[in-house]
């Protein structure tokens, strides 16, 4: 069975509508690359705002970020994501309980380095664990003593 000439010719047009599209996607983002540089590197203007967002990938949540970062209070966190959500940086997605913010670029693509994680201290109550008694070898008794 010969496919339709109708068809061909609709799926010739298509491919070249998909080229034509690409080819002028890839010169608006080239277009775009130093005005993305110069907002990210406005809005991350501290470590700690850098790593935040490099984590706000939309699979770790306020809380994980926050500790990871460094940040001590989620609604730092919070608005810096609606900060960020304004800046066109990322896109907000739904996840079960509410949504969370996930970036839209990575910054070693820009050149900005992405800080380190530190080491997060857990909070560990230490609790002495009992200790035996050294076992100490019964004697025998000596002549003239009382045992």
């Amino acid at each position: 069975m010969r496919p339709n000439r109708k068809k061909v010719m609709e799926m010739s047009q298509e491919n070249e509508q998909t080229i034509l599209l690409r080819e002028i996607l890839k010169w608006i983002k080239f277009a775009g690359m130093r005005e993305v540089k110069n907002t990210l590197a406005s809005a991350l203007d501290t470590e700690q705002k850098r790593l935040a967002y490099h984590l706000s990938d939309g699979a770790r949540g306020i809380v994980e970020i926050a500790k990871l970062a460094g940040i001590g209070s989620t609604s730092t966190i919070f608005d810096m994501w609606q900060t960020w959500l304004k800046f066109g940086l990322g896109e907000s997605i739904p996840v079960k309980g509410g949504s969370r913010f996930k970036r839209s670029f990575d910054l070693e693509d820009f050149g900005i380095e992405v800080p380190r994680i530190k080491e997060v201290k857990k909070e560990e109550k230490q609790v002495a664990e009992p200790t035996l008694p050294e076992k100490t070898e019964a004697k025998p008794p000596q002549e003239g003593s009382y045992a």
